[in-house]
């Protein structure tokens, strides 16, 4: 049971989901054993309840020309709530910034970044993310490959 009002149903709902979101309610129904009525209930539950948040598309990045992803470890010169908030603000408006984690530890952000190549990505980090706010360093990985990228969390089957 992973939360109070999850049961094992709608464990699977949310396995079969995480697997594909575009599945029918009809035969997802079918997969978890339920008939479609109370199999809508439960998704629409989940959905209110804030175990579902989203529905989207995994696009494959390299098909739009994003050839590039990169990670910056962002440290802060101060880490005051105001000055977390500045900087989380001006992330959330980059488009490049797919994903930003806030860290305990000598880094303070981890940014995974997309860029169409190279140069795209260097004038990126230095028109946008070394003069954002509060930024006292910015280190950077390039990835070379991906082997794994599952998106949700482990579910038990």
């Amino acid at each position: 049971m992973a939360g109070p009002n999850i049961d094992d149903i709608d464990l699977q709902i949310l396995g079969e989901l995480q697997d594909n979101g575009r599945m029918t309610n009809v035969d997802l129904a079918r997969k978890v054993g339920l008939t479609a009525p109370p199999c809508l209930r439960r998704v629409r539950a989940l959905e209110e309840a804030g175990a579902i948040t989203a529905y989207h598309a995994v696009v494959d990045p390299a098909m739009l020309g994003y050839t590039i992803t990169v990670f910056a470890m962002v440290s802060l010169k101060s880490q005051a709530e105001a000055d977390l908030k500045a900087f989380q603000d001006h992330v959330d408006a980059l488009p490049e910034v797919r994903e930003c984690h806030m860290l305990n530890g000598e880094i303070d952000f981890i940014l995974k970044v997309v860029a169409r190549d190279l140069q795209s990505f260097q004038q990126f980090l230095t028109s946008k993310l070394t003069p954002a706010p509060n930024v006292v360093s910015v280190k950077t990985s390039l990835t070379i490959r991906t082997s794994k990228n599952l998106p949700g969390v482990p579910l038990p089957v």
